[in-house]
């Protein structure tokens, strides 16, 4: 199971010494950047010189007195006799521990779009359907990531990721998915750990280490669809464990590590292939080597093709082509991997991929661990070492490798809670810091490298609980305050039942969903929004609205407003600072109205996605088009939902709406009639 080829450990150790402590995004001219690099990098030299250094000093001070804590090897000797005992127990330490910063910390709600659109599609899974009917105004309902075609509205994700939420659904707990997710990767990875070739302290230090990483433990509390897929890997190394051991021509584990890495594949398609295809080859080269059968390795590629059937299935039911995803319908080719111009207009080089994946490795260095100590250093020290590496290594990391390659040719920065895109990196880092000090001792065997080492941790750890890491939950707690509303709250509180309730968003997001109404498409729309003066856009759109002109005819007239794109700026006279004027414009009295209610307060439709709203129906408020509702639901009172001030988190405010003033600020805008 070893070799001396260690080849790809010296590439990563490498690879990573450059991509984690230097700034090519800042080098690289035109793209993404780190504007706090400077800050961070003085933290990582001052904190590096606190660790390391009050590890030297309390190193010196205990080998003066002879003394040294003994106690980890017994403990962990017990860990690894006691096997299932240690993973029952880790498993409710950690899900207690994610459950405590779900609800803590994030306030059990989903708070990004991506959370939000697969908590709704997942109620539609729960109520027994792939998709539900469009309304004929879809603007009024419409979302960033909801997709409305041939009359129906589902998500843009694939389908594995809502269908792991509606187990919580169904509960009415769908918060707690993540913790739960997230428990069983701790105790799969625990037993992935524990196998032979790797120490008990080793095995139990990493399984500890991964349930309290902050990186972890933060994500592990969301509902971003990361957390089963980790989960789902975990799984899967344990079964690789199993079927490439010495008795592993056995069909059925085959068929379960084939089932888990083909639903990474329905959660997130580029990430499951990952390590899909390196353990795809690892067993199409033991069957080969006819160290394994063929039923092995055919149950395994069965495993992986039923859930994969199943999302081309879905695709078929809801986009109508097996290989067409909901994110591919809605924003185009473009939102694929490659260099290539990216949805929002920007094109999507290797340069900016280099950026990308700088900023991600950049990023690591502080999130994974919270750590004074850069927290990519241990593991790259250990690679840097290392003198073998077993079959594992060699997948872990080829396999890491293709994750990093696949999101350097994709286009999305993805940054909640960290790093995101890189959450699947967390088994192979975790590994090789907590191998660092055994790997200081075969390297350095006189010199106790390993206490010094422990030592460095010890420190590091301390001021990450003490200091570090509160610090972040008190930032996550604070974030997001308006997406932690309860927007249902203020109809119940009032006993509101049965009614039109017209939620106030900004100006800017109006007229985003007003584009779409008009069959632009969310790539052009996007493009569009950011590179036009608000008002003339508002009015332009106005016009097509009203002469009832949709699809590419209604791009027509607009695509020549963006000649000024060059001139836009963010908006100084709007808190929604998303949209754009153009200096020196003069805005008519409709556009100062709007933006005299972004001043007055506005909140946001899409969380109501997510809740069960009762008897009554959200609809975004779109100002004189809200006769097409009114006149369809005109035995409902009819209400405004916003916020009582323009300040994050100000409070809701739910109030009658004032349809005498309604109609006079509507009086002479031209409707069409549908």
């Amino acid at each position: 199971m070893t070799t001396d080829r260690v080849w790809l450990a010296r590439l990563w150790a490498v690879a990573l010494t450059i991509l984690s402590l230097f700034p090519f995004a800042n080098w690289i001219a035109g793209g993404h950047a780190a504007p706090w690099y400077s800050d961070s990098a003085s933290e990582w030299l001052s904190g590096s010189a606190i660790s390391i250094g009050s590890a030297v000093v309390l190193f010196l001070v205990l080998r003066r007195f002879d003394w040294w804590p003994t106690g980890w090897a017994r403990i962990a000797a017990a860990a690894h006799r006691h096997g299932a005992l240690t993973g029952l127990l880790l498993g409710a330490l950690s899900l207690a521990l994610f459950a405590v910063v779900a609800l803590k910390v994030l306030s059990g709600r989903p708070l990004l779009i991506d959370e939000i659109v697969q908590v709704m599609q997942a109620r539609i899974l729960a109520e027994g359907h792939l998709s539900r009917p469009a309304d004929i105004n879809p603007e009024f309902f419409s979302a960033l990531h909801v997709v409305e075609v041939n009359g129906t509205v589902f998500s843009q994700f694939p389908p594995g990721g809502p269908l792991m939420l509606v187990p919580g659904v169904m509960a009415g707990m769908a918060w707690l998915t993540g913790p739960v997710f997230g428990a069983i990767a701790v105790v799969a990875f625990w037993w992935f750990v524990r196998r032979p070739g790797e120490s008990p302290g080793v095995a139990l230090g990493a399984a500890a280490l991964l349930a309290v990483t902050p990186f972890m433990v933060f994500m592990a509390g969301s509902h971003m669809n990361h957390v089963p897929t980790l989960a789902w890997l975990c799984l899967a190394l344990v079964g690789l464990r199993s079927i490439t051991g010495e008795d592993g021509a056995r069909p059925m584990p085959a068929l379960l590590t084939g089932l888990c890495l083909g639903m990474m594949i329905s959660i997130r398609p580029m990430d499951g292939a990952a390590f899909a295809l390196p353990a795809g080859l690892w067993l199409l080269a033991r069957t080969v080597r006819r160290r394994t059968t063929l039923a092995t390795l055919l149950a395994s590629g069965v495993g992986v093709g039923l859930p994969v059937a199943a999302v081309l299935a879905y695709n078929v039911a809801t986009t109508g082509a097996a290989t067409l995803f909901g994110y591919e319908l809605l924003w185009g080719a473009s939102h694929g991997l490659g260099f290539h111009r990216a949805p929002w207009g920007v094109t999507h080089t290797p340069a900016r991929g280099v950026e990308l994946v700088n900023l991600y490795f950049l990023r690591l260095q502080t999130y994974l661990f919270e750590t004074p100590l850069p927290s990519l250093l241990p593991a790259i020290a250990a690679l840097a070492l290392v003198r073998r590496l077993n079959s594992f290594d060699r997948y872990l990391l080829a396999s890491s490798a293709l994750l990093v390659l696949g999101y350097f040719a994709y286009w999305h920065d993805g940054f909640f809670l960290g790093p995101r895109f890189f959450y699947l990196l967390l088994p192979a880092l975790v590994l090789w810091t907590v191998r660092l000090p055994a790997i200081a001792r075969d390297r350095f065997p006189t010199l106790g490298a390993d206490r010094l080492v422990l030592l460095t941790f010890a420190v590091s750890a301390a001021v990450a609980v003490l200091v570090s890491v509160p610090a972040r939950a008190r930032r996550y707690a604070g974030a997001y305050s308006s997406m932690r509303q309860d927007y249902v709250a203020p109809a119940a509180r009032a006993g509101v039942e049965d009614a039109l309730i017209f939620v106030r968003e900004s100006w800017g997001a109006q007229l985003i969903v007003r584009l779409w109404g008009l069959g632009i498409s969310r790539s052009d729309a996007e493009a569009l929004y950011r590179t036009v003066d608000s008002c003339i856009l508002d009015a332009t759109i106005a016009g097509l609205e009203g002469s009832g002109i949709r699809g590419q005819s209604a791009l027509a007239p607009l695509r020549p407003l963006t000649s000024d794109s060059l001139r836009v700026i963010e908006s100084e006279l709007s808190p929604d600072r998303t949209e754009r004027m153009l200096p020196g414009a003069t805005y008519s009295p409709a556009c100062q109205r709007r933006l005299l209610e972004d001043r007055g307060g506005y909140t946001f439709l899409t969380p109501l996605l997510a809740r069960d709203v009762g008897s009554n129906i959200y609809a975004r408020d779109l100002h004189a088009r809200d006769t097409l509702l009114l006149r369809r639901y005109a035995h409902r009172s009819v209400y405004v939902l916003r916020a009582m001030s323009s300040a994050a988190g100000a409070p809701l405010l739910l109030e009658p709406l004032a349809m005498d003033s309604a109609r006079a600020e509507w009086a002479g805008t031209p409707v069409p009639d549908r």
